[in-house]
């Protein structure tokens, strides 16, 4: 019988296991897929509302993260209101890039929302917009985006398909909402 030789993350993943049989906790296992044996992480992106623009490799084929790119794409996805930054979640970064991937990857991606700071989202809120009081957003976990020659629906059923985080469609204003939340749809 031929057996895999054991990864580090498999390794952790045999390890917790044991550790919840031992102690007898049921475990939760986060989706991990999004940088198991991945090429590089590549991100072009475009902001709506600051018009600057970032193509960024945040990460290498060997899964090592680039620290200053992961600040300069912080900087890029900060909160346009107030330019306040938090770091982001490098898994719904992952899961942008692999909705990316889908189509081709290297897509121009166009960001409506990133981080969203509590100020802003409550000014949100005020103004008769329908965000929420807990939004994944004000903790840099959190996406609004569309790619121009990409419909909305296919954007929709990409992040979809990989059953990871939530997936918010908004076909009246022109985006897609992705999270790294628990898997849900609206």
């Amino acid at each position: 019988m031929f057996h895999k030789p054991a990864t580090r993350r498999s390794f952790l993943k045999f390890s917790l296991a044991s550790a919840v049989m031992f102690f007898g906790a049921k475990p939760v296992m986060a989706n991990t897929s999004f940088t198991e044996e991945k090429p590089e992480g590549k991100l072009s992106l475009y902001n709506i509302h600051t018009s600057e623009r970032l193509t960024v490799t945040y990460r290498t084929q060997g899964n090592e993260y680039d620290m200053e790119a992961l600040k300069d794409l912080n900087w890029f996805l900060r909160c346009h209101h107030t330019n306040q930054t938090i770091n982001m979640d490098t898994d719904v970064i992952e899961y942008l890039n692999t909705v990316d991937n889908q189509f081709g990857g290297g897509n121009e991606i166009h960001i409506i929302s990133g981080y969203r700071s509590p100020e802003y989202n409550s000014l949100l809120q005020k103004k008769g917009r329908k965000v929420a009081d807990n939004s994944l957003h004000k903790l840099g976990k959190a996406l609004d985006f569309f790619i121009p020659h990409v419909s909305l629906k296919n954007l929709r059923t990409a992040a979809l398909s990989l059953q990871y985080g939530g997936v918010g469609y908004y076909p009246q204003t022109g985006f897609v909402h992705i999270d790294s939340g628990k898997f849900r749809t609206w």
